[in-house]
Protein backbone atom coordinates (compact mmCIF):
# COMPACT_ATOMS: atom_id res chain seq x y z
CA UNK A 1 0.00 0.00 0.00
CA UNK A 2 2.72 2.34 0.71
CA UNK A 3 4.53 1.63 -1.98
CA UNK A 4 1.96 3.82 -4.47
CA UNK A 5 3.04 7.14 -2.48
CA UNK A 6 6.68 6.69 -2.47
CA UNK A 7 7.97 9.77 -4.16
CA UNK A 8 10.76 8.53 -6.23
CA UNK A 9 13.42 11.54 -7.02
CA UNK A 10 15.10 12.87 -10.20
CA UNK A 11 17.92 11.15 -11.59
CA UNK A 12 21.27 12.19 -10.20
CA UNK A 13 23.77 11.65 -7.80
CA UNK A 14 20.75 11.25 -4.71
CA UNK A 15 19.05 7.86 -6.02
CA UNK A 16 17.71 6.62 -2.88
CA UNK A 17 13.96 6.85 -3.00
CA UNK A 18 12.28 9.68 -0.34
CA UNK A 19 10.91 8.35 2.47
CA UNK A 20 7.41 6.78 2.39
CA UNK A 21 4.96 9.67 2.58
CA UNK A 22 1.42 10.96 1.50
CA UNK A 23 1.05 14.60 1.54
CA UNK A 24 -2.37 14.53 0.26
CA UNK A 25 -3.78 12.20 2.81
CA UNK A 26 -2.32 14.03 5.53
CA UNK A 27 -4.34 17.44 4.17
CA UNK A 28 -7.33 15.73 3.44
CA UNK A 29 -7.49 14.12 6.92
CA UNK A 30 -7.02 17.51 8.76
CA UNK A 31 -9.88 19.04 6.33
CA UNK A 32 -12.03 16.50 7.20
CA UNK A 33 -11.70 16.95 11.16
CA UNK A 34 -11.64 20.51 10.68
CA UNK A 35 -15.55 19.68 9.19
CA UNK A 36 -16.51 17.07 11.47
CA UNK A 37 -14.69 17.15 14.43
CA UNK A 38 -16.34 14.28 16.26
CA UNK A 39 -13.65 12.29 13.45
CA UNK A 40 -11.48 13.08 16.46
CA UNK A 41 -12.88 10.46 18.61
CA UNK A 42 -11.64 7.86 16.44
CA UNK A 43 -8.44 8.93 14.90
CA UNK A 44 -6.51 10.17 18.11
CA UNK A 45 -7.05 6.78 19.88
CA UNK A 46 -3.64 5.57 17.23
CA UNK A 47 -2.95 8.67 15.57
CA UNK A 48 -0.40 11.08 16.87
CA UNK A 49 1.47 14.17 15.81
CA UNK A 50 4.95 13.07 15.18
CA UNK A 51 3.35 10.21 12.44
CA UNK A 52 2.83 12.89 10.50
CA UNK A 53 5.58 13.15 7.63
CA UNK A 54 4.68 17.51 7.03
CA UNK A 55 5.69 19.05 10.91
CA UNK A 56 3.38 21.71 10.07
CA UNK A 57 0.17 19.39 9.57
CA UNK A 58 1.25 17.76 12.84
CA UNK A 59 1.18 21.01 14.63
CA UNK A 60 -2.47 21.31 13.04
CA UNK A 61 -3.66 18.24 14.05
CA UNK A 62 -2.38 18.49 17.73
CA UNK A 63 -4.44 22.04 18.00
CA UNK A 64 -7.35 20.43 16.82
CA UNK A 65 -7.05 17.77 19.29
CA UNK A 66 -6.82 20.48 22.28
CA UNK A 67 -9.04 22.63 21.05
CA UNK A 68 -11.67 19.50 21.04
CA UNK A 69 -10.55 18.50 24.17
CA UNK A 70 -11.44 21.42 25.52
CA UNK A 71 -14.53 21.20 23.95
CA UNK A 72 -13.97 24.22 21.62
CA UNK A 73 -15.07 24.19 17.95
CA UNK A 74 -11.70 23.47 15.83
CA UNK A 75 -12.06 25.01 12.20
CA UNK A 76 -10.14 27.04 10.50
CA UNK A 77 -11.21 29.92 11.91
CA UNK A 78 -10.73 29.23 15.91
CA UNK A 79 -7.31 27.65 14.65
CA UNK A 80 -6.06 30.93 12.74
CA UNK A 81 -5.21 32.76 15.83
CA UNK A 82 -2.89 30.03 16.98
CA UNK A 83 -0.85 30.04 13.39
CA UNK A 84 -0.47 33.71 12.80
CA UNK A 85 3.43 33.57 13.69
CA UNK A 86 4.26 30.05 12.30
CA UNK A 87 6.59 30.50 9.94
CA UNK A 88 5.83 27.40 7.90
CA UNK A 89 2.62 28.45 7.39
CA UNK A 90 3.55 31.64 5.76
CA UNK A 91 5.17 29.89 3.06
CA UNK A 92 2.29 28.62 2.55
CA UNK A 93 0.34 32.01 1.92
CA UNK A 94 -1.03 32.12 5.97
CA UNK A 95 -3.30 30.96 8.01
CA UNK A 96 -5.45 31.11 4.69
CA UNK A 97 -3.76 27.54 4.23
CA UNK A 98 -6.14 26.29 7.11
CA UNK A 99 -9.40 27.46 4.75
CA UNK A 100 -7.96 25.51 1.90
CA UNK A 101 -7.49 22.05 3.80
CA UNK A 102 -11.29 21.90 4.60
CA UNK A 103 -11.83 22.85 0.25
CA UNK A 104 -12.76 18.72 -0.36
CA UNK A 105 -15.69 17.47 1.63
CA UNK A 106 -15.37 14.44 -0.58
CA UNK A 107 -12.30 13.60 2.64
CA UNK A 108 -14.77 12.59 4.96
CA UNK A 109 -15.88 9.46 3.47
CA UNK A 110 -12.41 8.53 3.85
CA UNK A 111 -11.02 9.90 6.68
CA UNK A 112 -10.54 6.88 8.85
CA UNK A 113 -8.68 5.19 5.98
CA UNK A 114 -6.28 8.21 5.70
CA UNK A 115 -5.73 8.16 9.50
CA UNK A 116 -4.67 4.02 9.04
CA UNK A 117 -2.87 5.16 5.84
CA UNK A 118 -0.44 7.62 7.77
CA UNK A 119 -0.25 5.85 10.54
CA UNK A 120 1.24 2.90 8.18
CA UNK A 121 3.45 5.18 6.24
CA UNK A 122 4.89 6.65 9.80
CA UNK A 123 5.89 2.78 10.79
CA UNK A 124 7.49 2.48 7.51
CA UNK A 125 9.27 5.24 7.88
CA UNK A 126 10.42 4.30 11.82
CA UNK A 127 12.03 1.48 9.95
CA UNK A 128 13.83 2.96 7.52
CA UNK A 129 15.35 4.58 10.28
CA UNK A 130 16.03 1.20 12.41
CA UNK A 131 18.12 0.12 9.13
CA UNK A 132 19.85 3.25 8.34
CA UNK A 133 20.82 3.24 12.11
CA UNK A 134 21.92 -0.26 11.39
CA UNK A 135 24.01 -0.27 9.02
CA UNK A 136 25.54 3.14 9.94
CA UNK A 137 26.45 1.23 13.75
CA UNK A 138 27.69 -1.83 11.60
CA UNK A 139 30.19 0.53 9.41
CA UNK A 140 31.55 2.68 11.92
CA UNK A 141 34.76 0.97 13.21
CA UNK A 142 36.14 4.07 14.92
CA UNK A 143 35.39 2.50 18.23
CA UNK A 144 35.46 -1.21 19.67
CA UNK A 145 33.56 -2.83 18.04
CA UNK A 146 31.22 -5.34 19.94
CA UNK A 147 28.76 -7.07 17.25
CA UNK A 148 26.62 -8.98 19.73
CA UNK A 149 25.61 -5.38 21.18
CA UNK A 150 24.66 -3.76 17.92
CA UNK A 151 22.64 -6.67 17.38
CA UNK A 152 20.64 -6.77 20.35
CA UNK A 153 20.61 -2.81 20.49
CA UNK A 154 19.31 -3.35 17.09
CA UNK A 155 16.47 -6.00 18.28
CA UNK A 156 15.32 -3.62 20.82
CA UNK A 157 14.87 -0.89 17.97
CA UNK A 158 13.03 -2.79 15.77
CA UNK A 159 10.45 -3.76 18.81
CA UNK A 160 10.21 -0.82 19.61
CA UNK A 161 8.48 -0.37 16.29
CA UNK A 162 6.41 -3.59 16.39
CA UNK A 163 5.26 -2.35 20.03
CA UNK A 164 4.14 0.75 18.20
CA UNK A 165 2.54 -0.91 15.21
CA UNK A 166 0.22 -3.37 17.61
CA UNK A 167 -2.75 -2.61 19.63
CA UNK A 168 -2.64 0.48 21.17
CA UNK A 169 -5.41 -0.06 23.64
CA UNK A 170 -7.83 -2.84 24.52
CA UNK A 171 -11.11 -1.91 25.30
CA UNK A 172 -13.20 -5.16 26.25
CA UNK A 173 -16.87 -5.18 26.84
CA UNK A 174 -18.39 -6.25 29.76
CA UNK A 175 -18.94 -9.31 28.26
CA UNK A 176 -15.94 -10.54 26.98
CA UNK A 177 -14.44 -9.69 30.22
CA UNK A 178 -17.11 -11.74 32.11
CA UNK A 179 -16.61 -15.04 29.77
CA UNK A 180 -12.90 -14.59 30.66
CA UNK A 181 -13.52 -14.71 34.05
CA UNK A 182 -16.00 -17.43 33.68
CA UNK A 183 -13.36 -19.90 31.81
CA UNK A 184 -11.15 -19.62 34.36
CA UNK A 185 -13.08 -20.38 37.30
CA UNK A 186 -13.98 -23.38 34.69
CA UNK A 187 -10.51 -24.01 34.35
CA UNK A 188 -10.17 -24.39 38.24
CA UNK A 189 -13.37 -26.08 39.07
CA UNK A 190 -11.97 -29.06 36.59
CA UNK A 191 -8.52 -28.91 37.58
CA UNK A 192 -9.40 -31.10 41.24
CA UNK A 193 -7.08 -28.65 42.98
CA UNK A 194 -8.59 -25.48 42.54
CA UNK A 195 -6.27 -23.76 40.43
CA UNK A 196 -6.99 -20.97 38.09
CA UNK A 197 -3.71 -20.32 37.05
CA UNK A 198 -0.53 -21.87 36.73
CA UNK A 199 0.49 -24.58 39.21
CA UNK A 200 3.53 -23.73 41.67
CA UNK A 201 3.68 -27.46 42.24
CA UNK A 202 2.83 -26.64 46.18
CA UNK A 203 -0.72 -27.46 46.61
CA UNK A 204 -1.07 -25.76 49.63
CA UNK A 205 0.40 -22.62 47.80
CA UNK A 206 -1.86 -23.35 44.99
CA UNK A 207 -4.62 -23.40 47.30
CA UNK A 208 -3.58 -20.01 49.10
CA UNK A 209 -3.24 -18.09 45.77
CA UNK A 210 -4.99 -19.89 42.96
CA UNK A 211 -1.88 -20.61 41.22
CA UNK A 212 0.26 -17.98 39.26
CA UNK A 213 -2.29 -15.48 37.12
CA UNK A 214 -1.23 -14.36 34.38
CA UNK A 215 -0.80 -10.49 33.48
CA UNK A 216 1.03 -10.98 37.23
CA UNK A 217 3.55 -9.39 38.65
CA UNK A 218 5.06 -11.86 41.34
CA UNK A 219 7.61 -10.55 43.54
CA UNK A 220 9.37 -13.43 45.34
CA UNK A 221 11.80 -11.82 48.50
CA UNK A 222 14.11 -13.24 51.05
CA UNK A 223 17.27 -12.74 52.41
CA UNK A 224 20.17 -14.79 51.54
CA UNK A 225 20.20 -18.41 52.74
CA UNK A 226 16.25 -18.55 52.81
CA UNK A 227 15.71 -20.39 49.65
CA UNK A 228 14.44 -18.44 47.26
CA UNK A 229 16.23 -19.31 44.84
CA UNK A 230 15.21 -23.15 45.37
CA UNK A 231 11.68 -21.96 45.34
CA UNK A 232 12.03 -20.30 41.92
CA UNK A 233 13.70 -23.36 40.65
CA UNK A 234 11.22 -25.82 41.96
CA UNK A 235 7.90 -23.50 40.14
CA UNK A 236 9.70 -23.38 37.32
CA UNK A 237 10.52 -26.94 37.07
CA UNK A 238 6.95 -28.01 38.41
CA UNK A 239 4.95 -26.12 35.98
CA UNK A 240 7.40 -27.15 33.14
CA UNK A 241 6.85 -30.57 33.81
CA UNK A 242 3.14 -30.38 34.25
CA UNK A 243 3.48 -29.13 30.75
CA UNK A 244 5.51 -32.02 29.58
CA UNK A 245 3.01 -34.05 31.00
CA UNK A 246 0.33 -32.86 29.95
CA UNK A 247 1.21 -32.66 26.72
CA UNK A 248 1.60 -36.76 27.14
CA UNK A 249 -1.46 -37.16 27.87
CA UNK A 250 -3.29 -35.26 25.46
CA UNK A 251 -4.18 -31.90 27.09
CA UNK A 252 -4.09 -29.17 25.36
CA UNK A 253 -1.33 -26.17 26.80
CA UNK A 254 -5.16 -23.64 26.74
CA UNK A 255 -6.33 -26.61 29.61
CA UNK A 256 -2.62 -27.65 30.93
CA UNK A 257 -1.63 -25.93 34.57
CA UNK A 258 1.62 -26.31 33.36
CA UNK A 259 3.48 -23.72 31.37
CA UNK A 260 6.63 -23.51 28.86
CA UNK A 261 9.03 -21.36 31.66
CA UNK A 262 11.63 -18.89 30.53
CA UNK A 263 14.45 -18.59 33.55
CA UNK A 264 16.49 -15.63 33.50
CA UNK A 265 19.57 -16.24 35.82
CA UNK A 266 21.44 -12.98 36.27
CA UNK A 267 23.01 -14.80 39.35
CA UNK A 268 23.68 -18.45 38.93
CA UNK A 269 24.65 -20.39 35.64
CA UNK A 270 22.55 -22.60 33.48
CA UNK A 271 24.18 -25.39 34.47
CA UNK A 272 24.10 -24.74 38.30
CA UNK A 273 20.35 -24.54 37.82
CA UNK A 274 20.31 -27.67 35.59
CA UNK A 275 22.19 -29.25 38.67
CA UNK A 276 20.07 -27.90 41.18
CA UNK A 277 16.78 -29.52 38.94
CA UNK A 278 18.74 -32.54 38.40
CA UNK A 279 19.46 -33.14 41.94
CA UNK A 280 15.53 -32.59 42.78
CA UNK A 281 14.02 -35.15 40.15
CA UNK A 282 16.79 -37.57 41.06
CA UNK A 283 17.47 -37.50 44.99
CA UNK A 284 21.19 -37.22 44.97
CA UNK A 285 21.88 -33.94 46.82
CA UNK A 286 23.67 -31.47 44.79
CA UNK A 287 26.41 -30.81 46.45
CA UNK A 288 27.25 -34.84 46.18
CA UNK A 289 27.14 -34.18 42.35
CA UNK A 290 29.23 -31.03 41.88
CA UNK A 291 31.95 -33.35 44.21
CA UNK A 292 31.42 -36.49 41.83
CA UNK A 293 30.81 -38.09 45.21
CA UNK A 294 28.03 -40.48 44.09
CA UNK A 295 27.88 -44.35 43.58
CA UNK A 296 27.18 -46.33 40.45
CA UNK A 297 23.49 -46.38 41.54
CA UNK A 298 23.34 -42.99 42.10
CA UNK A 299 24.38 -41.81 38.62
CA UNK A 300 22.06 -44.50 36.53
CA UNK A 301 19.50 -42.26 38.54
CA UNK A 302 20.96 -38.95 37.21
CA UNK A 303 21.51 -40.53 34.51
CA UNK A 304 17.19 -41.65 34.20
CA UNK A 305 16.38 -38.03 35.27
CA UNK A 306 18.16 -36.51 32.39
CA UNK A 307 16.69 -38.59 29.87
CA UNK A 308 13.51 -38.09 31.26
CA UNK A 309 13.69 -34.54 31.26
CA UNK A 310 15.03 -34.16 27.99
CA UNK A 311 12.20 -32.21 26.57
CA UNK A 312 11.63 -30.37 29.90
CA UNK A 313 9.96 -26.84 28.40
CA UNK A 314 12.09 -25.19 30.22
CA UNK A 315 14.48 -22.70 28.60
CA UNK A 316 17.74 -20.75 31.07
CA UNK A 317 19.25 -17.83 30.15
CA UNK A 318 22.42 -17.14 32.14
CA UNK A 319 22.89 -13.58 30.54
CA UNK A 320 24.40 -11.51 33.23
CA UNK A 321 24.31 -7.73 33.50
CA UNK A 322 21.22 -7.57 31.03
CA UNK A 323 19.17 -4.31 31.13
CA UNK A 324 15.26 -4.53 31.41
CA UNK A 325 15.10 -3.53 27.70
CA UNK A 326 17.36 -6.46 26.64
CA UNK A 327 15.28 -8.96 29.15
CA UNK A 328 11.93 -7.77 27.69
CA UNK A 329 13.32 -8.41 23.70
CA UNK A 330 14.55 -11.51 24.78
CA UNK A 331 11.58 -13.02 26.25
CA UNK A 332 9.25 -11.82 23.28
CA UNK A 333 11.65 -13.76 21.21
CA UNK A 334 11.32 -17.16 23.49
CA UNK A 335 7.32 -16.33 24.18
CA UNK A 336 6.90 -16.25 19.42
CA UNK A 337 9.65 -19.39 19.27
CA UNK A 338 8.84 -21.22 22.15
CA UNK A 339 5.35 -20.53 23.31
CA UNK A 340 6.42 -19.55 26.70
CA UNK A 341 3.82 -18.83 29.71
CA UNK A 342 5.60 -17.91 32.94
CA UNK A 343 8.81 -15.73 32.90
CA UNK A 344 11.25 -16.13 35.92
CA UNK A 345 13.54 -13.72 36.44
CA UNK A 346 16.51 -14.07 39.72
CA UNK A 347 16.57 -11.76 40.40
CA UNK A 348 15.71 -7.91 40.03
CA UNK A 349 18.51 -5.97 41.95
CA UNK A 350 20.95 -7.17 39.22
CA UNK A 351 18.82 -5.59 36.29
CA UNK A 352 20.06 -2.73 34.83
CA UNK A 353 17.67 0.15 33.70
CA UNK A 354 18.33 2.95 30.38
CA UNK A 355 19.83 4.93 32.72
CA UNK A 356 23.31 6.21 33.36
CA UNK A 357 22.91 7.88 36.64
CA UNK A 358 24.89 5.75 39.30
CA UNK A 359 23.88 5.01 42.83
CA UNK A 360 22.40 8.16 43.20
CA UNK A 361 19.36 7.18 40.53
CA UNK A 362 18.90 3.65 41.85
CA UNK A 363 15.75 4.14 43.34
CA UNK A 364 14.00 5.29 40.03
CA UNK A 365 16.68 2.68 38.24
CA UNK A 366 14.69 -0.11 40.45
CA UNK A 367 11.27 1.60 39.71
CA UNK A 368 11.85 1.32 36.31
CA UNK A 369 13.09 -2.26 36.01
CA UNK A 370 9.72 -2.84 38.31
CA UNK A 371 7.22 -1.37 36.19
CA UNK A 372 8.89 -2.67 33.08
CA UNK A 373 8.66 -6.23 34.54
CA UNK A 374 4.71 -5.53 34.99
CA UNK A 375 4.58 -3.93 31.72
CA UNK A 376 6.18 -7.18 30.26
CA UNK A 377 3.90 -9.59 32.32
CA UNK A 378 0.81 -7.95 30.52
CA UNK A 379 1.96 -7.44 27.12
CA UNK A 380 2.95 -11.39 26.68
CA UNK A 381 0.12 -12.03 29.51
CA UNK A 382 1.94 -13.98 31.46
CA UNK A 383 2.80 -14.71 34.66
CA UNK A 384 6.75 -13.04 35.68
CA UNK A 385 8.04 -14.21 38.73
CA UNK A 386 10.99 -11.82 40.04
CA UNK A 387 12.85 -12.54 42.74
CA UNK A 388 14.28 -9.39 44.84
CA UNK A 389 16.93 -8.97 48.24
CA UNK A 390 15.73 -7.76 51.33
CA UNK A 391 17.48 -5.13 53.37
CA UNK A 392 19.67 -6.02 56.01
CA UNK A 393 17.57 -4.31 58.67
CA UNK A 394 15.67 -7.63 58.89
CA UNK A 395 18.84 -8.98 60.67
CA UNK A 396 18.83 -6.45 63.06
CA UNK A 397 14.96 -7.15 64.52
CA UNK A 398 14.27 -9.48 66.97
CA UNK A 399 11.73 -11.10 64.92
CA UNK A 400 12.99 -11.72 61.44
CA UNK A 401 10.15 -12.29 59.63
CA UNK A 402 10.18 -9.85 56.94
CA UNK A 403 7.45 -7.27 56.45
CA UNK A 404 6.65 -5.03 52.95
CA UNK A 405 8.99 -2.50 54.41
CA UNK A 406 12.22 -4.66 54.12
CA UNK A 407 11.73 -4.42 50.13
CA UNK A 408 14.91 -2.86 49.12
CA UNK A 409 15.50 0.36 47.26
CA UNK A 410 12.29 1.15 45.89
CA UNK A 411 8.19 1.36 47.43
CA UNK A 412 7.86 0.59 43.38
CA UNK A 413 8.46 -3.05 43.74
CA UNK A 414 5.50 -3.22 46.44
CA UNK A 415 3.21 -0.91 44.71
CA UNK A 416 3.96 -2.19 40.76
CA UNK A 417 3.21 -6.17 42.06
CA UNK A 418 0.46 -8.13 42.24
CA UNK A 419 1.65 -10.38 44.56
CA UNK A 420 4.56 -10.53 47.45
CA UNK A 421 6.04 -13.21 48.77
CA UNK A 422 8.22 -14.06 51.39
CA UNK A 423 10.51 -16.73 51.96
CA UNK A 424 11.43 -17.48 55.96
CA UNK A 425 13.16 -20.42 56.91
CA UNK A 426 13.82 -20.20 60.90
CA UNK A 427 15.85 -22.80 61.08
CA UNK A 428 18.31 -20.83 59.59
CA UNK A 429 18.73 -18.70 62.30
CA UNK A 430 18.27 -21.16 65.36
CA UNK A 431 21.05 -22.53 63.70
CA UNK A 432 23.47 -19.96 64.74
CA UNK A 433 21.94 -19.98 68.20
CA UNK A 434 23.59 -23.28 69.19
CA UNK A 435 25.06 -23.11 72.24
CA UNK A 436 28.18 -25.05 73.90
CA UNK A 437 27.45 -28.53 74.04
CA UNK A 438 27.79 -30.67 77.03
CA UNK A 439 30.41 -32.38 78.03
CA UNK A 440 30.12 -36.34 79.25
CA UNK A 441 30.61 -34.65 83.20
CA UNK A 442 27.97 -32.32 82.90
CA UNK A 443 24.98 -32.65 84.82
CA UNK A 444 21.14 -32.67 84.19
CA UNK A 445 20.86 -29.69 85.84
CA UNK A 446 23.25 -27.78 84.45
CA UNK A 447 23.08 -24.48 83.01
CA UNK A 448 24.47 -25.63 79.67
CA UNK A 449 23.31 -28.78 79.61
CA UNK A 450 19.51 -27.14 79.80
CA UNK A 451 20.47 -24.77 76.99
CA UNK A 452 22.06 -27.62 74.92
CA UNK A 453 18.49 -29.59 75.59
CA UNK A 454 16.18 -25.95 74.73
CA UNK A 455 18.06 -25.58 71.78
CA UNK A 456 17.84 -29.34 70.57
CA UNK A 457 14.19 -29.48 71.04
CA UNK A 458 14.00 -25.51 69.12
CA UNK A 459 15.96 -27.23 66.34
CA UNK A 460 13.49 -30.00 66.22
CA UNK A 461 10.40 -28.28 65.82
CA UNK A 462 11.95 -25.60 63.03
CA UNK A 463 14.01 -28.45 61.21
CA UNK A 464 12.84 -28.56 56.97
CA UNK A 465 10.31 -25.80 57.96
CA UNK A 466 9.73 -23.26 55.60
CA UNK A 467 7.06 -20.59 55.46
CA UNK A 468 5.95 -18.75 52.15
CA UNK A 469 4.71 -15.16 53.86
CA UNK A 470 1.61 -14.00 51.11
CA UNK A 471 2.23 -10.39 52.45
CA UNK A 472 0.52 -8.82 49.25
CA UNK A 473 -2.12 -10.54 47.17
CA UNK A 474 -4.79 -8.14 44.67
CA UNK A 475 -6.28 -11.32 44.05
CA UNK A 476 -6.82 -13.16 47.70
CA UNK A 477 -5.97 -12.72 51.05
CA UNK A 478 -2.38 -12.53 52.86
CA UNK A 479 -0.93 -15.04 55.09
CA UNK A 480 1.79 -17.34 56.25
CA UNK A 481 1.50 -21.32 53.95
CA UNK A 482 4.31 -23.45 55.75
CA UNK A 483 5.98 -26.12 53.79
CA UNK A 484 8.49 -28.60 54.07
CA UNK A 485 12.13 -27.64 52.55
CA UNK A 486 14.62 -30.59 51.84
CA UNK A 487 18.35 -28.31 52.14
CA UNK A 488 19.83 -31.51 50.73
CA UNK A 489 18.30 -31.50 47.29
CA UNK A 490 16.86 -27.83 47.56
CA UNK A 491 13.06 -28.92 47.43
CA UNK A 492 10.29 -27.26 48.83
CA UNK A 493 7.34 -29.74 49.03
CA UNK A 494 3.89 -30.12 51.14
CA UNK A 495 4.26 -30.04 54.58
CA UNK A 496 1.60 -32.88 55.58
CA UNK A 497 2.01 -33.27 59.02
CA UNK A 498 1.67 -29.93 59.94
CA UNK A 499 -1.74 -29.17 60.92
CA UNK A 500 -1.60 -26.52 57.84
CA UNK A 501 -5.08 -28.24 56.16
CA UNK A 502 -5.43 -27.39 52.37
CA UNK A 503 -9.49 -26.43 52.21
CA UNK A 504 -11.87 -28.59 51.15
CA UNK A 505 -14.42 -26.79 48.78
CA UNK A 506 -16.65 -29.67 47.82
Amino acid sequence: MAEAYRIIPPAGEAEAPALPQNIEAEAALLGAMMIDNRLCEDVQVKLRAEHFFEPLHGRIYEQILRLVDRNMIANPVTLRPLFESDEAMRHLGGPGYLGQLTGSGAALIGARDFAMQIYDLALLRALVGVGRGMVESAMDTSDEVDPKTQIEQAEVALYKVAEEGGEQGSTKSFLQAATEAVKNAERALNSGGHVSGITTGLDSLNAKMGGLHRSDLIILAGRPGMGKTSLATNIAFNAAQRLMRDKEDGIGMEKSLGAGTAFFSLEMSADQLATRILAESSGISGESLRMGRISQHDFRNLARAAAELETLPLYIDDTPGLTIAALRTRARRLKRQRGIDLIIVDYLQLLSGSGRGGEANRVQEISEISRGLKQLAKELHVPVIALSQLSRQVEQRENKRPVLSDLRESGSIEQDADLVLFVYREEYYVNFTKPTEPGPDTGEMDPVNIAYREWQRKMEQVHGVAEVVVAKSRHGSTGTVPVKFDAKITRFSDLVDSGYVVPDFE
